[in-house]
């Protein structure tokens, strides 16, 4: 038994996406974490601050790193934060005389930050990848049964008569909307996080700018000033994602009332009922409605974790903890559910 169903046993079945909860694993956020050190010490190479032999160190240590996971979680229970242990972990892997070069001038949030940006860039192309074969998806359902007739409904009476193309077309323009919007993203890159204990990196004096940029393109993200308790980027991306999840979740919400109906539509497979073995429940659809609802409620909860106070928040930035990752996956679910909805759909509108 686990607290959440997106790793549940069973109820991942439904409301799981293994490829993109793989990257909110431990091993992923412990991959990107070192790779912000070894990206760091290569960094500071080029600048000056630490000795080329020192990174060499720690990128040899940091293949073969293996941390102590028990200790990380008894550190995380008294520092807030795991990185603090985990540098520490890193530094003795690295030994004598290098060690002392690892996380120079970086803080935990900067570590924290970065790793979740770097793999918030790896599911973008995912879920851009999911939505543009929705789109092809609904192009054939359009192709196949355009023409056909079907009841347009107004405040869930009926109005006058449409085609299943008007239908197809108002399930489709949202997401091509979504898909330029990843794009976007994509394009503008995710920042790099690096600001030091209060975000002025102080330790690194005027060699500060130069350390940054080559972070940034070390490890293929945006070289922007430090954002530490300005998190406006996290709400606009929880947005896409609740946008996301919405649009399928109006498409799962319109097949269920059109196979209630009956006449409107033909699906293949469907749910089985342990006391009316007749049924063919619309799981898929019935799905896509609940996780557009729960995305739509966490996005109040990340805009709740913009007030950070002061320079740096451990409250609203354990909030994101609890909400981030789930709204991703959530995604990931909705646009897997969505295809396998849009696949069963044998028939669209009247003859």
């Amino acid at each position: 038994m686990t607290v959440s169903p997106f790793d549940h046993p069973y109820l991942s079945g439904l409301l799981g996406d293994e490829a993109v909860a793989a990257l909110f694993s431990v091993a992923a956020e412990l991959e990107a974490m070192l790779a912000f050190e070894v990206a760091l010490a290569r960094a500071e190479v080029e600048a000056g601050v630490i000795p080329a032999e020192a990174a060499g160190a720690i990128e040899v240590a940091a293949h073969r790193f293996s941390p102590d996971v028990a200790s990380l979680r008894t550190a995380t229970a008294r520092d807030g934060v795991v990185v603090p242990d985990f540098v520490h972990q890193l530094r003795t892997a690295v030994g004598e005389p290098h060690g002392r070069h690892v996380h120079v001038g970086a803080t935990s949030q900067d570590v924290v930050d970065s790793g979740l940006m770097l793999r918030l860039s790896r599911v973008l192309p995912v879920l851009e990848n999911r939505l543009e074969g929705l789109a092809s998806m609904l192009d054939g359902l359009a192709a196949s049964f355009g023409g056909r007739a079907l009841m347009g409904r107004t405040r869930m009476q009926a109005a006058i008569p449409i085609t299943v193309a008007d239908r197809v077309g108002a399930w489709r323009a949202p997401l091509e909307r979504h898909c330029t919007r990843l794009s976007g993203l994509m394009e503008e890159r995710f920042p790099v996080q690096f600001g030091g204990a209060a975000g002025t990196l102080e330790k690194l004096g005027e060699k500060a700018p130069a350390v940054r940029a080559a972070l940034a393109r070390n490890l293929g993200l945006a070289d922007v000033p430090q954002w530490h308790g300005q998190r406006d980027r996290i709400l606009d991306l929880a947005a896409l994602l609740s946008g996301i999840t919405g649009s399928l979740g109006k498409i799962g919400q319109d097949v269920a009332l059109m196979a209630d109906r009956g006449e409107e539509i033909a699906l293949a497979g469907g749910g089985s009922s342990s006391a009316m073995p007749h049924k063919q429940n619309p799981v898929a659809a019935e799905g896509l409605v609940a996780l557009a609802r729960f995305n739509a409620a966490q996005l109040g909860g990340l805009a709740q974790a913009m007030v950070h106070e002061q320079e740096r928040s451990g409250a609203a930035w354990t909030l994101e903890w609890l909400i981030l990752p789930q709204m991703v996956v959530a995604a990931g679910a909705a646009l897997r559910l969505a295809d396998t909805l849009l696949s069963s759909i044998r028939r669209l509108g009247a003859d």
